[in-house]
C-alpha cells in the first residue's frame, strides 16, 4: 500500500509514518515546494497555501493520511493566529481535497485529523462518535475541518476522521509540559481539577492508524481515546506519583485566563468525557489503557 502522508514533521505523522514504514508500506510525504528539508524520492510537492499538488507524482496512492495544521498550542490565540489555525487546516484541506478528486487513480481510503475539541466543553456528559458539535472557537475549526475531510467521499475515498484526545508522550505535545511543573515541586490541578481529561498514549495512536487503514469496516468519525477518561486533579496526581513527586500548588482559572487568555478555557480547564465507542465495537486491542503504567513507562523511556 501506497500512503501519503501531511504533517509528518509532527509528534502524531513521525510516528504514523515510522510504524507504516515498519510495517512495509511505502510511505510519500506531502512537502511543501520550498521545504527546508530535501524531499525523499516519491515525495510529494504540495503547497497548502494554495492548494497546488504535484498531481504526476501523486498518482498511484492507495490512501492520503492528512495531518497538516498550525500548532493549537503554540502561541495565544491572537486575532492573526486564530486566522492561521483556521486556514491551516481549513482552507488548506479544502485545497488538498479539489486536487486529489483531479487524480486519475484516486485514493481509496483517506484518513483525516480532527480532535476531541469538536465537543467544547461538556461538562459530564459521555460523549461518543454520535454526540453532536460544540460551540466554541475550537469546536467550530474542528467541525469546518470534518466538513472538508468528508468531501473525499465525493471522489468514492473511504473517509475516516480521527479525534485526537490529549496524546501522551514525551517526544512532544501536551504531556512534557504537563511533567515539567510536576518535576519542579510546583505541579497542581489546574481550576477545579473537576474538568474530565480524555488521553491516548502515542503509542496507540500510532497503532489506531495503522489499524484503520487496514480495516474497510472503519469510516465516519472514531474518537482516538483511552477506554478510560479521567478528571484533571486525578490525572496531575497520577502523573505526580509516576514521576515520584508531590503535586501541591493548583493552578487558579483566572491566572490560567490571564496568562492564556481563550486558550486555557479550550485546552486546560473544558471538559471533555469522551469515550471511543466505534474502536471498542470493533475491537481495538489497546496497548494502553491504565493511565498509571503509561505515565511510569513514559517517564522511565525519558530516563
Amino acid at each position: 500500500m501506497r500512503v501519503l502522508i501531511s504533517g509528518s514533521s509532527g509528534m502524531i505523522g513521525s510516528a504514523a509514518s515510522q510504524l507504516l514504514f515498519d510495517d512495509g508500506h511505502i510511505i510519500s510525504h506531502l512537502v511543501r515546494p520550498q521545504s527546508k528539508t530535501p524531499a525523499a524520492v516519491g515525495d510529494v510537492a504540495w503547497n497548502p497555501t494554495t492548494g497546488e499538488l504535484d498531481l504526476a507524482t501523486a498518482e498511484g496512492a492507495d490512501a492520503v493520511v492528512h495531518f497538516a495544521g498550525a500548532s493549537i498550542g503554540d502561541g495565544r490565540w491572537t486575532d492573526e493566529r486564530k486566522k492561521l489555525l483556521r486556514s491551516s487546516r481549513v482552507d488548506a484541506t479544502r485545497g488538498l481535497v479539489n486536487s486529489l478528486s483531479q487524480l486519475e487513480a484516486k485514493p481509496k481510503t483517506y484518513v483525516g485529523a480532527s480532535a476531541i475539541g469538536y465537543f467544547g466543553d461538556r461538562g459530564e456528559e459521555k460523549l461518543t462518535e454520535h454526540s453532536g458539535p460544540g460551540g466554541d472557537f475550537l469546536a467550530q475549526i474542528c467541525r469546518d475541518w470534518e466538513r472538508e475531510h468528508i468531501r473525499a467521499a465525493e471522489f468514492g475515498a473511504r473517509v475516516v476522521i480521527l479525534r485526537f484526545g490529549i496524546v501522551l508522550s514525551t517526544r512532544g505535545g501536551a504531556f512534557p509540559r504537563m511533567l515539567t511543573p510536576i518535576k519542579c515541586f510546583v505541579g497542581g490541578k489546574l481550576g477545579t481539577g473537576n474538568q474530565w481529561m480524555s488521553w491516548i498514549s502515542l503509542d496507540d495512536v500510532a497503532g489506531i492508524i495503522r489499524y484503520v487503514l487496514e480495516n474497510d469496516a472503519v469510516r465516519g468519525p472514531v474518537n482516538v481515546v483511552s477506554p478510560n477518561p479521567i478528571r484533571n486533579a486525578d490525572f496531575i496526581k497520577t502523573a505526580a506519583r509516576a514521576a515520584h513527586r508531590p503535586a501541591m500548588f493548583p493552578a487558579p482559572a483566572g491566572a490560567l485566563r490571564f496568562m492564556l487568555g481563550e486558550m486555557a478555557d479550550s485546552l486546560l480547564l473544558s471538559s471533555q468525557r469522551v469515550y471511543a465507542e466505534k474502536l471498542q465495537s470493533l475491537r481495538y486491542a489497546y496497548q494502553d489503557k491504565e493511565l498509571g503504567a503509561t505515565l511510569s513507562r513514559l517517564i522511565a523511556e525519558k530516563k
